[in-house]
């Protein structure tokens, strides 16, 4: 402090009045209780978290990750692990028409034991028009002849709950007309890319979560299991998780020897830069703590 700017002097004083009368009521309310410390909720977290220097929303109704960060080990294929008998896992992609042509027989033996699938996505641009994604029936089909557990994710660019409907809705149709039982859930996967001109560019967190709200409900009610997929930052800054909270997470984070996000999740997406056996490009790897066995995927 400088103390020749004299201007500045009542304010520090004022300000050291209030913290030394907010530490004697502290001491006062401790002392009526006995000299024990007052009950209060707990809103720090206890696990390090790499976002905003461990500020992240608090959820009281929302597990923490109850996974092991040192357990977390890669391989020598490149791929993680979970180093921790009692905890079952299994290694799994993601994948769109943008891998090509795929021998599922291939990934298959390559370790490979699921596959979640991109089944449409919705455009960039200002008209937001719904698209097929072209490998989509076949990718479903022979992943599971091959004896890979499935599920599919939705591209969204909603803008609002009767996009987010529409989508969900295009989802519903078009697994009726593949006919294939899904054994992992429908993932809402909203994403938004800095300087791309995207039509979602303005969204608020709150939007978002309307729209993934308004997805998964619609999915719930046509009997499949309701996913959301989203990052770190998206976890913390964009979607209120309280909302989403019944939903199963499908959590991404790249180049990490473990997770930092801070509360559970069911599918963790460690990779985009990962290589199979059967696949002729680059494809993003995971890791999944459940099977979704206690869940059946249709009605």
């Amino acid at each position: 402090m400088d103390l020749k700017n004299k201007k500045f002097i009542p304010y520090y004083i004022a300000a050291a009045s209030i913290i030394a009368l907010a530490v004697l009521a502290v001491m006062f309310i401790g002392l009526s209780n006995g000299g024990k410390t007052p009950n209060r909720e707990i809103t720090t977290m206890e696990r390090p978290t790499l976002f905003m220097d461990g500020n992240v929303p608090y959820y009281p109704d929302i597990p923490a990750s109850a996974y092991a960060e040192e357990a977390f080990v890669m391989n020598e294929y490149g791929r993680i692990e979970y180093n921790d008998s009692s905890v079952k896992y299994t290694t799994g992609v993601d994948v769109s028409s943008h891998q090509g042509k795929i021998d599922w027989e291939k990934v298959k033996d390559d370790g490979i034991d699921f596959a979640i699938i991109r089944i449409g996505l919705r455009g960039y641009g200002i008209g937001g028009e719904i698209y097929d994604d072209d490998m989509c029936e076949e990718n479903i089909k022979k992943a599971k002849d091959a004896g890979l557990n499935v599920g599919v994710y939705f591209f969204s660019q909603a803008l609002n709950v009767d996009e987010a409907l529409e989508e969900a809705d295009y989802v519903i149709e078009k697994l009726g007309d593949i006919d294939e039982e899904l054994d992992y859930p429908v993932f809402f996967d909203w994403e938004n890319e800095p300087g791309k001109n995207m039509r979602t560019d303005d969204m608020t967190g709150d939007e978002i979560t309307q729209c993934a709200v308004a997805f998964c409900e619609e999915i719930k009610e046509a009997g499949y299991i309701p996913a959301v997929y989203f990052n770190l930052s998206y976890g913390y800054a964009k979607y209120n998780l309280d909302s989403i909270k019944d939903y199963r997470f499908w959590y991404a984070q790249h180049e990490k020897k473990s997770p930092s996000f801070y509360y559970n999740y069911n599918i963790w997406q460690y990779s985009d830069k990962g290589r199979v056996d059967g696949i002729d490009a680059y494809v993003d790897m995971n890791i999944s703590f459940s099977d979704f066995s206690e869940y059946k995927a249709k009605g």
